[in-house]
C-alpha cells in the first residue's frame, strides 16, 4: 500500500503499510517483543491513534542504527509518512500532532581539550 523512511538521532526505519488487522512487526518480531518499554510502544503507535486507524493496517518495519529510543522515533516518523502517502487528507491530523516534523536533536560532538561536549576539566587556582 505505502512505504516510507524515517530517521531520528542515528536510527533509520523503513515502514511498509498493508491492509490488515493491526499487526505491527519490527525486524520480524512483534512490537511488544522488540520494544519492551510501554513509552516506546506508545510513541511508535501515535500516528495510527491520531488518524484513528489502529486496526486498519498491518505495519512491517525494518529499523537499524542508534538505540531503542531513536529507533522508536524513527519508526514513528516513517509510519506517519507512510500514512500520509496512503491517505493525503490525514496530513493535517498528522502535522498538527507533530508526527511529520523531523526531530533534529542529535548528540553534540566532543570538543578538544574538554572531557565532553561542554564539560571542562576542574579549574584549580593553585
Amino acid at each position: 500500500l505505502a512505504t516510507a523512511v524515517g530517521r531520528r538521532k542515528s536510527a533509520t526505519a523503513k515502514v511498509s503499510l498493508t491492509r490488515g488487522t493491526g499487526v505491527v512487526r519490527v525486524n520480524g518480531r512483534a512490537l511488544v517483543d522488540y520494544f519492551p518499554r510501554y513509552s516506546h510502544r506508545d510513541h511508535v503507535l501515535q500516528p495510527l491513534v491520531a488518524v484513528e486507524a489502529m486496526r486498519e493496517f498491518d505495519t512491517y518495519a525494518e529499523v537499524n542504527g542508534g538505540g531503542l529510543s531513536g529507533q522508536a522515533g524513527a519508526m514513528r516518523m516513517a509510519l506517519a509518512r507512510a500514512l500520509q502517502v496512503h491517505e493525503p487528507q490525514w496530513r493535517h491530523a498528522l502535522k498538527s500532532g507533530g508526527h511529520l516534523t523531523r526531530d533534529a536533536r542529535v548528540v553534540e560532538s566532543k570538543k578538544p581539550g574538554r572531557r565532553k561536549a561542554r564539560a571542562q576539566k576542574n579549574w584549580s587556582k593553585r
